[in-house]
């Protein structure tokens, strides 16, 4: 397949760390955009996910919860480390925004910030996703020091953290080690923490009794506990399927996967890493119904991929525009909010056109 990148390479050229001006001001409004668009207090769902720990008998998504176990279970506890989490999270955006070498690296991280994509990282505060990606992060950094062994231990716990980093995290990681090691050193590197994820996935959810156990404890905590989060450690898969269409989720996600995938091939040249670490968030149609989810992790991984891939490389003119026509489309992707949240306008007023 020919791409604009294989009829005439880009120039590889070393830029000054600090970036210009302008675009540092880009980044900062796109920060605040997507604040106002989505902030919001964490939710009772993820409140009582970060109950769950592993002393209760829960063997998924058991670290928050076995962190935070100790300060008692605690709405303010929650929301306090929800926002420590997002805070980290947004602070490595900051970090790989202005360390990135090239404009082009930064434009994908502002153009992320200003699509949906932006405002749904705020409101989604206190999901275990934003874990997962600091916990990305924390391993890149690692791969960045030449510790290659730490990387892949961080790695391992993500699958703690939720068993979605499979389809997630883990693809990317795999990505980055194979841009730094050759093929063999890189899947002993990725093998720690995908079979751990496969053990996982292959034990029971929960010991007997363990939800009905923290049911009965979080019926006197001080927020109201989600019921049916914690059913999902009581159902099987084959009974979560009863409860929402598979199609109809990759009815949403293949048209963001046809969007960004081929977007990636235009900018660079064809590389199956690259294409199936953007693309496993499809795959999570068939663990659950949060489309809207799958949708955010899908585009978060094409822009992590596709920063990692520019490296050193600034986008000359025409790829430039293919890469601000594709950011463009991406911010025509809907992506509903939970809990019956939904994004903030800019405007002060509702249009009079709504209010009929």
């Amino acid at each position: 397949m020919t791409t604009l990148l294989d009829r005439r390479p880009a120039p590889i050229r070393v830029q000054a760390k600090t970036p210009r001006p302008t675009i540092t001001a880009l980044f900062v409004v796109a920060v605040g955009v997507a604040a106002y668009t989505g902030f919001r207090l964490p939710g009772e769902w993820a409140a009582t996910l970060q109950s769950v720990s592993l002393t209760d008998g829960f063997h998924r998504r058991f670290l928050v919860g076995t962190l935070l176990a100790p300060f008692g279970h605690h709405y303010l506890v929650y929301a306090v480390a929800s926002f420590l989490v997002l805070a980290a999270l947004l602070t490595a955006v900051a970090i790989a925004f202005f360390r990135g070498r090239t404009e082009s690296r930064r434009l994908v991280i502002v153009g992320w910030l200003l699509a949906p994509t932006g405002g749904y990282l705020f409101q989604e505060v206190g999901y275990f996703d934003q874990v997962l990606y600091l916990l990305l992060a924390g391993a890149s950094w690692a791969l960045h020091r030449n510790r290659p062994v730490l990387a892949s231990v961080v790695m391992t716990l993500s699958v703690t953290v939720h068993e979605i980093a499979l389809f997630t995290v883990l693809p990317v990681f795999g990505f980055a080690l194979l841009r730094k090691f050759p093929f063999r050193r890189a899947g002993a590197l990725l093998a720690p923490s995908t079979v751990a994820c496969l053990v996982i996935l292959a034990l029971p959810p929960a010991a007997p009794g363990a939800v009905e156990k923290l049911r009965n404890t979080l019926s006197t905590a001080d927020f109201r506990y989600r019921v049916d989060a914690l059913s999902l450690f009581e159902r099987t898969q084959a009974q979560s399927w009863q409860l929402y269409s598979v199609t109809r989720v990759l009815l949403y996600l293949v048209p963001i996967a046809i969007v960004v995938i081929g977007g990636l091939l235009l900018l660079q040249r064809p590389a199956l890493a690259a294409a199936v670490a953007v693309a496993a968030p499809v795959l999570l149609a068939f663990g659950g119904w949060d489309d809207a989810r799958w949708g955010f992790l899908l585009v978060s991984n094409f822009a992590l991929v596709l920063w990692l891939r520019l490296g050193r490389r600034e986008l000359d003119l025409p790829r430039a525009g293919v890469l601000a026509a594709l950011l463009l489309v991406l911010t025509h992707v809907p992506m509903p909010y939970f809990d019956g949240y939904a994004p903030r306008g800019l405007t002060l007023v509702t249009p009079v056109e709504d209010a009929r």
